[in-house]
């Protein structure tokens, strides 16, 4: 009995048959005229497995006390093992059902992506691997967490509802122990993401199980895995523990290095947000047998659906914005932004070009900035010393706080004079006591002193104070705020700040890319570079003479002629308005188009 439910049957079932075989000798062996009547001993073995399944059945037997008795044994003995067994039954049925539910079978998939881990970034993963996967007739997702699958799978269903053609599996077990792992089957995995759980520890448990995987014998060819360590210290371990086969990224590098490129110009984070996302635009990679010989400036108004941005070379370089005169080489790909593969489209003729509209005004050198970092935390050593590489010699950065932040203020630097002012955040009178009049930008860090969620509620609070001296001031400085939950990011959008940069959900996106397109990892690397090419929003006017009538193939013959790339522009009446807050990327580009003043265009540029 200590065997469980499959001996327990085997042994029910011998019994029956030793039952049935015994009652049918003894009707042979003793009877004459019975045993005859009703087809010798198989005749009667038949009739014993009827009365044991049905006792009824004996009801309408016939003969000699001595068969009737034996009828009437089988009968009997038939009710106790049949009922032993349907109790059996119903009680394996009813552990198998169990076990199921709490996610302990293996999950048998070819081709699908593997989660490892659960944190609240998983909403977001799951949310943009099923928008990605849209266009596929079936996909599949399997989470390996160490939680309940019911929760895990009713948590997901309560935040994503209608998953469409794509499977949603949970497991429970543990990302670090090896036989947990077999649950979600990674040998016929597609592609494995190892998503940071929450905690101190979390980097520490992302390199196990990067160990985990990299010594694990493979019965195919490995899946392609991407991982994320949240401090940049243990980036050479990760990469270590990781292989040469697996891309793991840093976190806070990512976060920092996006912070320091939307502090100056707003809007930005919402064209990462939707480059990063699967809704919208995000980056393709595509063969053009068509445009083999030509010159990238030549194809860049080429595509009727779709804006190139850049090659890949047949030997795996990637050139983000490449100079205008690289020749496209049979088997190269060309980077382009559109909504999806399937809408990548070259055009049957080129557009028109209103070559009137396009200004001949020179671009103007960058000025110097005077910046103000409110907030300290562990990036801020790291972000001073980026921010140093983007601004001009002679900038300006202060950082207020309440402690005076050391590390951060003996930095080497080489074109900003840091300095510091004491200051409590969400007090009125001492962001008053900063003279903020005086900045062109502000960037508000969060707390991580406290947790993440009062950590936001202290942000909203200094974004009030920081919106409503600006009013009395007259709009003299952008404000680029730093928050943890995404979720506050609508919730703080009545303070007006230009742009949130939400890191969880950053790596979140970037994450998903990678396990989507691991080629996509070279051009991330370029656009976070502040040696490569970088996104810019710059002014309109230095492309197209404002109130001219022009088209969106205007502004990127414009963009082409000092040596950029256009991907989209920012009109600034919808910079309020949720989602795209006055970003259009991929624009129509016939469609008439006029900009204002404060507009600005959305291009690939060194600087």
């Amino acid at each position: 009995m200590d065997r469980g439910t499959p001996a327990l049957i085997s042994w029910l079932g011998l019994a029956s048959v030793l039952l049935i075989a015994l009652a049918s000798t003894l009707v042979v062996v003793f009877t004459d005229t019975d045993a005859e009547d009703n087809g010798g001993w198989a005749g009667v073995a038949w009739m014993s497995l009827l009365r044991t399944l049905d006792a009824g059945t004996m009801g309408g037997d016939t003969g000699g006390p001595v068969f009737l008795g034996l009828m009437l044994a089988v009968t009997i003995g038939g009710i106790f093992i049949v009922s032993a067994l349907i109790g059996v039954l119903t009680t394996g049925l009813n552990q198998k059902i169990q076990e199921l539910r709490k996610g302990r079978s293996q999950l048998m998939e070819r081709g699908h992506t593997i989660v490892l881990g659960w944190s609240d970034q998983i909403f977001t993963v799951v949310e943009e691997l099923v928008e990605a996967n849209q266009s596929l007739r079936r996909s599949c997702v399997a989470i390996l967490a160490d939680r309940d699958k019911v929760l895990m799978e009713d948590a997901i269903r309560a935040r994503i509802p209608n998953p469409g053609s794509t499977r949603v599996i949970c497991r429970s077990g543990n990302p670090l122990v090896r036989a947990d792992l077999e649950l979600v089957s990674p040998d016929t995995a597609k592609s494995i993401m190892v998503l940071p759980p929450v905690g101190d520890d979390r980097d520490v448990d992302v390199i196990k199980v990067l160990l985990l995987l990299n010594s694990r014998q493979w019965s195919r060819t490995r899946p392609h895995v991407v991982a994320a360590v949240h401090d940049s210290e243990n980036l050479a371990a990760a990469r270590l523990a990781a292989g040469e086969a697996a891309l793991v990224i840093d976190a806070e590098d990512i976060a920092v290095r996006l912070i320091a490129q939307a502090h100056r110009q707003t809007g930005l984070s919402t064209v990462f947000d939707e480059l990063l996302s699967f809704v919208g635009n995000e980056f393709y990679f595509r063969e053009e047998s068509d445009l083999v010989g030509s010159t990238y400036g030549r194809v860049l108004n080429a595509y009727e659906l779709g804006v190139p941005v850049g090659l890949r070379r047949n030997d795996g370089e990637v050139l983000v914005n490449p100079p205008m005169d690289t020749v496209i080489a049979p088997g190269d790909q060309m980077l382009v932004v559109a909504e999806d593969d399937l809408l990548i489209r070259l055009a049957d003729a080129r557009p028109a070009i209103v070559e009137s509209a396009i200004t001949s005004a020179p671009a103007q050198p960058p000025g110097l900035d005077r910046t103000l970092l409110i907030g300290e935390n562990s990036r801020t050593a790291k972000l001073v010393t980026l921010l140093d590489s983007f601004v001009e010699p002679g900038s300006v950065l202060d950082i207020a706080t309440r402690r005076r932040p050391e590390a951060a203020l003996q930095g080497a630097v080489a074109n900003l004079t840091v300095g510091y002012k004491q200051c409590e955040p969400t007090r009125r009178s001492s962001l008053e006591g900063l003279e903020l009049g005086g900045y062109q930008h502000i960037v508000v860090l969060s707390d991580e002193s406290i947790a993440p969620g009062p950590a936001d509620d202290r942000t909203l609070v200094t974004l009030l104070h920081l919106r409503d001296i600006e009013e009395g001031l007259g709009d003299p400085y952008s404000i680029v705020t730093e928050m943890n939950d995404d979720s506050n990011r609508e919730v703080a959008q009545v303070t007006k700040a230009d742009d949130f940069i939400v890191s969880t959900k950053v790596i979140s996106l970037l994450l998903t890319q990678l396990t989507e397109n691991r080629h996509l990892y070279a051009v991330f690397t370029d656009l976070f570079d502040p040696e490569g090419s970088e996104i810019y929003l710059k002014p309109a006017s230095g492309y197209v003479v404002p109130g001219a009538e022009a088209n969106f193939a205007t502004v990127i013959e414009a963009a082409r002629q000092r040596g950029e790339t256009a991907i989209g522009y920012r009109l600034a009446r919808y910079g309020e308005e949720a989602p795209t807050y006055g970003i259009f990327l991929n624009p129509p580009r016939t469609a008439p188009l006029t900009f204002g003043p404060k507009d600005a265009v959305v291009v690939f540029a060194e600087e």
